[in-house]
């Protein structure tokens, strides 16, 4: 019997952690223009903006414990907007990173799933991502964000125990190349709202407040990890 066991378990570690064959490069090709058709219209954006949402918030949450303050709730709402709040110290640098943590989650997530993908690592992305969003429901304050993270989880569940080796690879690419290119836009639009003098207690304005740096310094930060994540990510996708 404890053979068995260990056997078993040995068989779902090289599941989940072995390599699997990298997808045609037509594959690769099309989950990026799949992606792209997603986040540049806007009424389709206006939908998906809300994965973005999930990894923004989440990187918020996450960085708050990281950083040692405590996490009390995430609440996502209907306009494709969040909050995370949590306890600690109202200044000095774990409040600092928690504030950097959300514009550059989606695309530094997308760059890890890039160099996860990149290694062949497909099976092993779909059940990080599966935790992380389990993680993270345990920590959702609202009916609405708990449904959208439910929807969200459970696709990757499905995906990672029915589909095929091709359906996850195509999936996995996909969801990669669309934290990617999705997590450039967000910080074209902060900038669009606050040269509209809106979004005044945006992120990086409250970056500013904590550190005495402009905002627009912040806003570059958010721009340079986006655009740098895309480029370097990319690379290691088109690398097949």
């Amino acid at each position: 019997m404890h053979t068995i066991a260990s056997d078993s378990l040995a068989s779902l570690w090289d599941e989940v952690f072995g390599s699997q064959p990298d997808p045609d490069l037509w594959v690769v090709i099309a989950t990026l223009v799949a992606a792209l058709a997603v986040v540049v219209p806007h009424t389709l954006w206006r939908v998906a903006r809300n994965a973005i949402t999930i990894a923004h918030e989440g990187g918020h949450g996450l960085v708050a414990l990281l950083t040692g303050r405590t996490l009390t709730g995430i609440r996502l709402h209907s306009d494709t907007s969040g909050l995370t709040v949590s306890r600690g110290k109202p200044h000095g640098i774990g409040m600092i990173l928690t504030a950097a943590a959300g514009y550059t989650a989606p695309p530094l997530l997308g760059l890890g799933g890039a160099a996860l993908l990149g290694a062949g690592h497909i099976t092993a992305l779909l059940w990080l991502a599966t935790l992380l969003l389990v993680a993270m429901l345990v920590m959702i304050r609202n009916a609405y964000g708990a449904v959208t993270v439910l929807v969200t989880g459970g696709t990757f569940v499905l995906v990672s125990w029915l589909a095929g080796p091709q359906v996850q690879a195509a999936f996995a690419y996909a969801v990669v190349w669309f934290l990617l290119i999705g997590g450039v836009r967000p910080a074209f639009e902060l900038q669009a709202k606050r040269s509209r003098g809106g979004a005044g207690d945006s992120d990086a304005d409250q970056l500013s407040r904590l550190t005495h740096v402009p905002a627009g310094l912040w806003l570059f930060l958010f721009h340079a990890v986006s655009l740098c994540s895309l480029l370097g990510g990319g690379r290691w996708l088109l690398e097949v």
